[in-house]
Parts: structure tokens; sequence; C-alpha cells
């Protein structure tokens, strides 16, 4: 297993942040670092701070030289697709080749209503929307130009320059576990899929499944990264932390995401890297 480390920027600041992600910076052990994609904080209070994801990401990203940086995941209602292809060129283009691009179908129904931003109804209008999304996203990133006619998303010989430094595009990474769209989904579009969270068992059945989808579309399953979050306690204590990594690295997980609790500090990686690293591939 390989090992990444998540900072959700809730409830933080951003010298507690910056501090972790250059501490991590530091330690080959972590290959990416991620945040997440909300306006509200998810894992407490909802009325407590929450800095931008891709904002955070990209000062993160100039802030660090190793690193691979990502937003785990980006909600695709959030933005029009055309600007967030525009924005993952660029921050690709800033951080010298290192973006992962993490999307996801969106899902937080209290800042959509919040904000007034469309979830596009039902869950079918939702996927429909996000695989619109994904195609706009790859030919803007892919192509000279790219037009696209969808319920959705209509671009008309649309550009988007510079092209990212990682060609064709960065790599997709699409999180969720919903086997009739989410998992056909990555299939199609993604090279890394997020398993965001459950039991062994379960994550074994959905790996199953994306494997049917990717032989319905013809598409080698070994070319996806697979990955799942390693949640480290508030106390600190890395012992849960390792039992989980040992279950899911022996189902097949190839990166393990530890997600940092806040108040984030940089004295937390040290212990987690000796805990882990009899299993680092």
């Amino acid at each position: 297993m390989r090992f990444a480390v998540k900072t959700s920027p809730q409830n933080t600041t951003w010298s507690d942040l910056l501090a972790v992600w250059q501490a991590a910076d530091g330690l080959e052990f972590f290959e990416s670092g991620w945040t997440f994609d909300h306006f509200y904080p998810i894992f407490s209070d909802s009325r407590g701070p929450c800095l931008e994801g891709w904002v955070t990401t990209t000062a993160l990203a100039q802030a660090t030289r190793r690193l691979r940086v990502g937003v785990l995941v980006t909600g695709m209602p959030y933005r029009h697709p055309a600007v967030l292809a525009n924005m993952a060129a660029t921050l690709d283009v800033v951080s010298d080749g290192r973006l992962e691009l993490g999307l996801g179908a969106g899902w937080n129904q209290e800042e959509a209503d919040a904000y007034g931003i469309d979830l596009h109804g039902s869950l079918r209008d939702r996927f429909d929307a996000f695989d619109e999304g994904c195609e706009a996203i790859i030919g803007l990133l892919t192509n000279e130009t790219t037009t696209l006619d969808g319920r959705y998303v209509r671009l008309t010989e649309a550009r988007c320059e510079p092209k990212p430094v990682q060609r064709p595009h960065p790599p997709i990474c699409i999180g969720g576990t919903g086997e009739r769209r989410t998992l056909r989904s990555v299939a199609r579009f993604a090279q890394h899929w997020n398993f965001p969270g459950g039991d062994v068992e379960t994550f074994r059945h959905k790996l199953d499944v994306l494997r049917e989808h990717c032989t319905t579309v013809g598409r080698d399953p070994d070319e996806i990264v697979v990955s799942t979050h390693l949640r480290l306690p508030e106390n600190g204590d890395v012992g849960p932390l390792v039992a989980t990594a040992e279950e899911f690295n022996d189902a097949g997980v190839e990166l393990g995401v530890v997600n940092l609790p806040p108040p984030h500090r940089p004295a937390v990686l040290e212990p987690v890297v000796n805990a882990l690293a009899h299993l680092r591939s």
C-alpha cells in the first residue's frame, strides 16, 4: 500500500494546514495531499469555519515541492464544468504537473439549499449531469476545441488554454460507491477510484462491481488505482488506523488516504508514519 494525507479545511486555520502539508512534503512516505470541496463543515457543527477547497489546495501546492495535490472530491454542481476544467489546467501548470483531479456528483443538500445551487433534482438527473461534466472536462483538457450538445452542458468549439502539464490530462479520481452510476462513471472516465468509507466486505463487493463495469466498457480494471480513507481518531491513537489499513491492504487497496482530524499539527505525522511503515510498498 502507498499512502497519502488528507486535511479537510474545516474548523482549522491556514497556518495549521500549511504546517502539516509542509511537514508531509518533507516525508517521502506520503505521495499526495488532499483537501475536500465543501463550504460548510461536514464532520461537525455545520456553522463552523470552512476554507474553500480549490483555493486552499492551490495555495498548498505553491507551498510544497513534491506532494501531488487534489480535492477529494470536487462537487460537480458547484462550478460549471468549463470553469472547473480551466481551474484544473491552471493548477496543473502552477504545480508543475502535480494535480490529481478529484470529481464527484455532489450530495450536500444543506449547502446547495443555502447557496441556491442546483443538484439537478433526481439522482438520475444528477448523474446524467455528472457524466456530461466529465465528458466536457476531459474534452477541454485534451482537445484543441470541444463541442458538446448535452442536456446540462453545452460547449461550442470551446477552448481551454494553456493545456495541463500532464497529458492527455491529470489523472481523474472519482469517489463514491453507487453501483449503477458512480462505478460505471469510474469505469468510463477515471484513472483512480476512491472508496470513501465502509467495511472491507462492502469494499470487496463494490470492487467486483467496478470490475464488471470495466468489462462492459472494454476497460482493464488494473488501469484504475483504488484508494480508501483511513481515519486517524481524534485522540491520535494509531492502533485503529493500523488495523483498518491492514484489512484494506489485504483486500487490494493500493492507496490509503490518512484523514487527519483537526486541530492540525505536524506532530501527528511521525507516529502515523512509524505505525504504517510495515505496509508501505
